[in-house]
């Protein structure tokens, strides 16, 4: 830049496109970085000109204890599911009649408070109809069962809130990890009053029923459905925090065997719903006999309530027929997905996923086959109903092991 003085006044000569100069007045359009500015001026267009030019940063890793966290969680509920299919298994889900978020966290100790909660219990169907003849020592052991599952689920309303609110208040969490972490708490305090509301329907009054008190088939299914949601989606977000993506070719074959894992969890989570209504019917006490029920490959009261659909929820034949046909369903798609994925070469970890899904599998039909052939003893049955997590946690780990690599 060069200043030139004619008549006592001062213009500017600013570099012309061909290389000479031009005036200020006239010619091309002057470049106005070259102008002279005041030094804090420029110290901010300097700046400016640095943060334009300066790439976006990536977004801050999510760190891992985030993930191990909501590992922990899903474990968590997995608890809670089994300690809760203990419950029913044994009957012990009506034994508390009333909810009180903190009152009934302190357990009867005198004699005198075990009597009134036994006189409270006396007053309700199952009591009446069930168990008339029972004893203190007896509601003891149901009521403690009931309150280790109430109280497992106030833990796990814990274990999510508490370190979420510290993760949080680090900075440790992205926008969307915070949107995922207050569905997940929300989801937790759901379920708790899901449980209280699925409850209530085993202790309302029948006068036209002497059947067995029980609560109901659809309420259980949507508390155990949702307790799922939350165990699925704890599981897959902590997996895919902990565990690398792997760079595989997206071939065609890939592609197939993605969509193929996907709709198998799908059929898996679909099964392990459908215990919920065998549970709640007590549909395995029905036909304890297998590959056939009874004499007969279909049963001649497969559809024997009017409306036809209602035998898909509220008949026990039915119900055990869909659950069978689920099972045998999903275990042949696992197989399928075993000897499809044979084809297709795969990072080790992701085969032992595989092979994984399949190995629990087998395992899962074998324990559903010996529980309906030795009329649901408890010990057993508690076994399958926790198999049936175990399956569903192998297929989220193959589904989080063939996930694609973000461009």
């Amino acid at each position: 830049m060069l200043r030139a003085a004619r008549g006592g006044g001062v213009r500017l000569l600013l570099p012309a496109r061909g290389g000479g100069a031009a005036e200020g007045r006239g010619g091309s359009v002057p470049d106005l970085s070259l102008l002279p500015l005041p030094p804090l001026q420029r110290r901010l267009q300097r700046r400016l000109l640095q943060q334009v030019s300066r790439p976006a940063a990536p977004p801050p890793a999510t760190p891992p204890a985030v993930g191990r966290w909501l590992l922990a969680c899903s474990g968590a509920v997995a608890g809670a599911v089994v300690l809760g299919g203990v419950t029913r298994l044994t009957e012990s889900g009506l034994s508390m009649v009333d909810w009180h978020l903190v009152k009934e966290m302190k357990p009867p100790r005198t004699q005198q408070e075990w009597e009134a909660e036994f006189q409270k219990y006396q007053q309700f169907p199952e009591f009446k109809i069930l168990n008339h003849d029972m004893t203190l020592t007896e509601f003891k052991f149901i009521w403690y069962m009931e309150y280790s599952h109430r109280m497992w689920g106030r833990v796990v309303g814990l274990v999510y809130i508490l370190p979420a609110a510290y993760f949080w208040r680090k900075g440790w969490l992205s926008r969307p990890m915070k949107g995922c972490v207050l569905a997940l708490c929300g989801l937790v305090c759901f379920q708790g009053l899901l449980g209280w509301y699925m409850v209530k329907s085993g202790l309302e009054e029948k006068p036209d029923s002497y059947d067995i008190p029980r609560v109901s088939q659809y309420r259980l299914a949507a508390h155990l459905g949702s307790a799922l949601v939350l165990y699925s989606a704890s599981l897959w977000t902590g997996l895919s925090l902990l565990l690398p993506r792997h760079k595989l070719p997206e071939s065609h074959q890939l592609l197939h065997l993605r969509q193929f894992a996907h709709g198998t969890t799908a059929l898996i989570f679909l099964t392990a719903l459908s215990g919920a209504f065998v549970a709640g019917l007590d549909a395995g006490l029905v036909y304890n006999s297998f590959p056939k029920m009874g004499e007969r490959w279909i049963p001649d009261d497969l559809l024997a309530f009017s409306p036809v659909l209602r035998n898909i929820f509220e008949n026990p034949t039915t119900v055990q027929f869909d659950h069978r046909i689920l099972g045998i369903a999903s275990v042949t798609a696992v197989t399928a997905l075993y000897l499809f994925s044979r084809k297709i070469p795969l990072p080790r970890r992701t085969r032992m996923a595989v092979t994984s899904l399949l190995a629990v599998a087998c395992m899962q039909v074998g324990l559903g086959i010996s529980t309906l052939l030795l009329y649901v003893p408890t010990p057993l049955a508690a076994t399958h109903q926790s198999g049936s997590l175990a399956l569903l946690s192998m297929a989220l780990w193959l589904m989080s092991e063939l996930r694609r690599v973000p461009k």
